[in-house]
């Protein structure tokens, strides 16, 4: 009888970099749609699933087509994330490939917008948790993958060849110095709560800069390039990207999690906080003056 060989670190990373690879090869066709926009977005903008103002794409549809039949070729699993049963036993793996995270940067030509899949295992305790995340960003020749265990590494693709680089943090220990990153909705009783924060950190950090989206943000802070990233609301639909950020973040030893300091949910709208590490308390007293708002938690 055949021994089963135990999985290893080296075994998921083997294929995150294949995953990557098929994003890569979505995120050309994405990039070609961005670059050619005739039909860049269908004439409806509300999405009941991603609420008012965002723009159905029709390349999204694209990406979830593509990536979903050739990740079924290569590692099936038990399938995907967003037809999942409504409960899942210990050990069950589901994929959840993202829609473009980014839609507005997306839709404006801007370069900073990314095509996502994650790993998600359900542990012993039935609690699901990303294990592979991918980011790629097609218009800056960027990808940034993880896997439990394997680190995380950033592959840049240029005009003279591809390097790739172990992806670790800031060693930056104060607010004072610091670049932050933060993310806000376009709904004013979401977007007031991050916009109070940084104003509160007005003078303390020596830069504070607002990009997008999530996922490259996560990946931004475990690379080193911001000290730390928050964000007030995150909904169920930014999921994929939070995901595939944070096991880059988690690999890379930097720190995530809600503002006050519990795990994330993922099947549900979270406030979430990235740091280097080092930095997390003293931001934390600034996030705290501003808990989650009762009104956007009912929702």
């Amino acid at each position: 009888m055949e021994e089963t060989r135990e999985e290893t670190p080296q075994d998921l990373r083997n294929l995150a970099l294949k995953v990557a690879g098929l994003l890569e090869e979505a995120g050309q066709h994405a990039l070609h749609d961005q670059l050619n926009p005739r039909n860049l977005a269908q004439p409806s903008t509300e999405n009941a699933d991603r609420g008012p103002r965002y723009k159905q794409l029709e390349v999204d549809n694209k990406i979830m087509r593509f990536m979903s039949a050739r990740i079924a070729d290569i590692a099936h699993f038990d399938g995907f994330w967003t037809t999942r049963p409504a409960k899942s036993r210990p050990g069950q793996r589901y994929w959840y490939i993202g829609k473009i995270d980014g839609v507005i940067n997306y839709v404006r030509r801007m370069s900073e917008w990314t095509v996502t899949a994650a790993l998600f295992e359900f542990g012993p305790d039935n609690e699901p948790k990303p294990i592979i995340g991918i980011v790629h960003a097609p218009a800056l020749g960027l990808t940034y993958l993880a896997a439990r265990g394997a680190g995380a590494v950033r592959i840049h693709k240029t005009a003279v060849g591809e390097k790739r680089d172990k992806v670790v943090p800031s060693m930056t220990s104060s607010l004072d110095g610091s670049v932050l990153s933060y993310g806000m909705s376009f709904i004013p009783s979401e977007s007031q709560r991050a916009l109070d924060v940084a104003s509160s950190l007005a003078g303390r950090p020596a830069d504070i800069k607002r990009v997008g989206p999530v996922s490259l943000d996560l990946c931004k802070v475990a690379d080193g390039t911001y000290d730390a990233y928050f964000e007030p609301m995150l909904h169920v639909w930014d999921i994929a990207g939070i995901a595939a950020g944070t096991v880059v973040v988690w690999e890379a030893q930097g720190t995530l999690s809600r503002w006050d300091g519990e795990r994330i949910h993922w099947r549900h709208d979270n406030d979430v906080v990235a740091s280097n590490g080092l930095i997390i308390r003293e931001l934390q007293h600034y996030l705290q003056q501003y808990p989650w708002l009762d009104s956007i938690n009912q929702r």
